[in-house]
């Protein structure tokens, strides 16, 4: 049995405010939000949407350190930037709030306080790099060294972004503090944790058992995530920026953003009314979380975690998650400037921000990922939107205009295709429910457009401007027709296209419809005039698309030019320092892969002090047998390393060409092994 429900609240992810907001996130999240919240409003439902800007971790200091700012200027700056973008797109959010907000502070303090004092948390003392200079922990991406798989000497501490593989900060060959550059020490530090193991089997019959109706994506990550056991998880972590936990001892610790963020939904809704309690604690409040599949485990399995914890919270009802959105075959990436970006393609194409979010849906990447591109975003304003949606309605209220001077004029008998074509506006509004009402925007867009094609249909087969000379009578009904099928197609086409659709209601001078009338014979009384008839949509002609493939391809272009430059000096270090170096001219005896690895090689070389083993990740640009008798560059007094069952003693030079490319840094001929370098 369906259950009925009073009221919805509506969550679309926060975004992270260190960046503008671009395509993947408004197909991902957004505009589907948008679509499903615009529906709930026009049938009358108690329905209430929240967002805000999430403003708090690490990559947001990094990045104020980076510029020489503080992190509140940056999440100013790009808060303002999004809630313009989102405001001017037409996202019709109840409120869009920050998590630096009073409200949000205070919200998020109590939270943790009241798990608290349940006894909610473990407490548990690591080691954790500690920067001795700068007299602070270090978070994994405040750490560099070099990558124990492939050799790249500027990993950080969480992931190599050369060879992409996830790290642990101790993982790092010669780690550095990214804040001082000096050498950080390991010191104890106690966090708190919430158990998720604790509440394992609750999510089970709550995800697994009651909720099959998910998406196949959420579903399915949930089970994995589940399947593998969960362990308990930090709320907190040493930093500056953040909400310091609530509780004595805990100085210069915040809450962890994952455990912040979320509470920024209900923090949100006590700002926006005083009867918050009733859309977040009552059994008759729908909740659905809108979000990418970067965020299903926080929302699924954490979150509702969270909420059990503290008990009084409802869990939501649904999760429907998206897949990532490409760019042009490749991943958007905000690092590279891969990205459309919303305030730039709203400077660019001003009065075009239903055209977006016309592709973006029919393109959503519900259920995979799926692309974008320039010439898709062409082809399908000029040949739907334009020749379709936009053509029918033209056409519809031109020859009301010119045959009865904006009159709406009244039916006659109607024929069995009169019949026919009204019949089918009932059916396309049932599908339309269904696919919206199933988180199914794609296949509800297809069938708002569906209506326009029944309506240039059926003014193609009953052709007024050649019956209004044989039987004009005729054409009364005809038009009568054309302008119902026009009403309803407002109402079909808003929660898509908002702008589009108070063009029409403009055109026809009629308020705006309830989502009700949709599918009735006649919603537009005859006698009504119409006003003034506009075009809904422009083509796109072949210079702007082209203009922004261009755009794109000298991005891509300034990315690889960026890659083959030199990197930057690195700090300056004194001539003791480099004393302290033992570089010697070695001689390689023997190699060998390192077995069950792609990158390791086994090197036994002759330092001309001894000889010894030196494992190095090169095995892609050398094969064993072109490196025995080479004479290569060792750092000889590099502290020793066990790497995949071999004790590592030095390392050897190398540098990287033009293509990526691995180079030995060898004499220009022969001389003894043990010959310093210097």
């Amino acid at each position: 049995m369906k259950k009925e429900f009073k009221r919805y609240l509506v969550t679309s992810a926060l975004p992270y405010a260190n960046g503008p907001v671009h395509i993947g996130h408004l197909a991902g999240v957004y505009v589907p939000s948008d679509i499903y919240v615009r529906y709930l409003r026009q049938r009358g439902q108690d329905v209430i949407s929240v967002c805000g800007s999430d403003e708090h971790g690490v990559p947001i200091t990094i990045k104020a350190r980076k510029e020489g700012v503080t992190p509140q200027d940056i999440v100013d700056k790009y808060h303002n930037i999004i809630k313009s973008s989102f405001e001017r797109l037409g996202m019709s959010f109840d409120i869009y709030s920050r998590t630096t907000s009073p409200t949000h502070a205070k919200t998020a303090s109590d939270f943790f306080r009241t798990l608290y004092d349940k006894g909610e948390f473990s407490e548990a003392t690591s080691q954790q790099y500690y920067d001795e200079e700068a007299q602070t922990f270090l978070a994994d991406r405040y750490i560099t060294g070099t990558c124990p798989k492939c050799g790249n000497d500027r990993a950080y501490g969480d992931q190599c972004e050369k060879c992409g593989s996830t790290l642990n900060a101790t993982d790092l060959i010669d780690p550095k503090s990214a804040v001082s550059g000096s050498k950080p020490v390991m010191r104890d530090t106690k966090h708190w944790y919430l158990p998720l193991d604790k509440h394992e089997q609750m999510l089970r019959e709550w995800i697994l058992e009651g909720h099959k109706e998910w998406k196949s994506n959420v579903y399915g990550q949930c089970k994995s995530w589940l399947d593998g056991g969960l362990q308990p998880r930090a709320v907190s972590r040493d930093l500056d920026w953040g909400i310091p936990v609530p509780v004595e001892g805990a100085e210069g610790k915040v809450l962890y953003v994952w455990f912040d963020a979320p509470i920024g939904y209900i923090s949100a809704t006590k700002d926006l009314t005083p009867d918050w309690e009733k859309y977040w604690k009552s059994e008759d409040t729908k909740m659905v979380h809108f979000i990418g599949k970067d965020n299903i485990v926080f929302h699924c399995i954490v979150f509702p975690s969270m909420l059990k914890a503290h008990g009084g919270y409802i869990l939501p009802e649904n999760v429907p998650a998206n897949e990532f959105l490409n760019l042009e075959g490749d991943k958007i990436s905000t690092s590279r400037n891969w990205a459309v970006w919303l305030h730039e393609y709203l400077d660019e194409f001003p009065g075009k921000e239903d055209v977006l979010r016309y592709v973006l849906c029919a393109n959503a990447p519900e259920t995979k990922d799926n692309d974008f591109t320039w010439k898709d975003f062409q082809a399908r304003n000029n040949n739907e939107l334009v020749a379709i949606l936009g053509n029918f309605v033209n056409r519809a209220l031109v020859l009301t205009q010119k045959y009865y001077d904006g009159v709406v004029p009244a039916a006659g008998e109607l024929t069995d295709y009169d019949r026919e074509t009204l019949a089918e506006m009932p059916r396309i509004r049932k599908a339309l429910e269904e696919n919206i009402e199933g988180y199914r925007f794609r296949e509800a867009l297809k069938e708002a457009m569906n209506l326009a094609r029944l309506g240039n249909k059926y003014l193609a087969d009953t052709e007024p401007w050649k019956v209004v000379k044989t039987d004009p009578e005729r054409v009364k009904t005809i038009l009568n027709i054309a302008l119902q099928i026009t009403a309803e197609l407002s109402i079909a086409i808003e929660p898509f296209m908002p702008f589009s659709a108070a063009k029409i209601i403009k055109m026809l001078n009629i308020e705006k419809l309830d989502w009700e009338r949709l599918g009735e014979p006649q919603v537009i009384e005859a006698g009504h005039v119409i006003g003034k008839a506009e075009l809904l949509f422009e083509k796109i002609e072949d210079s702007v698309v082209e203009a922004q493939i261009a755009k794109l391809q000298a991005t891509k272009a300034a990315n690889e030019a960026a890659e083959k430059t030199a990197e930057p000096q690195k700090a300056e270090c004194s001539f003791d320092d480099f004393q302290k170096m033992d570089i010697r001219v070695s001689t390689i005896l023997a190699a060998e892969k390192v077995a069950k690895t792609k990158k390791l090689l086994k090197l036994t070389v002759d330092t001309g002090i001894d000889t010894r083993e030196i494992v190095s990740g090169i095995a892609e640009h050398f094969t064993p047998e072109e490196l025995v008798g080479r004479q290569v560059m060792v750092l000889v007094n590099l502290a020793p390393r066990e790497l995949k069952g071999t004790l590592s003693r030095g390392m050897v030079l190398m540098a990287e060409d033009a293509d990526g490319k691995l180079v030995l840094l060898s004499p220009d001929k022969e001389v003894k092994s043990g010959s310093i370098v210097g």
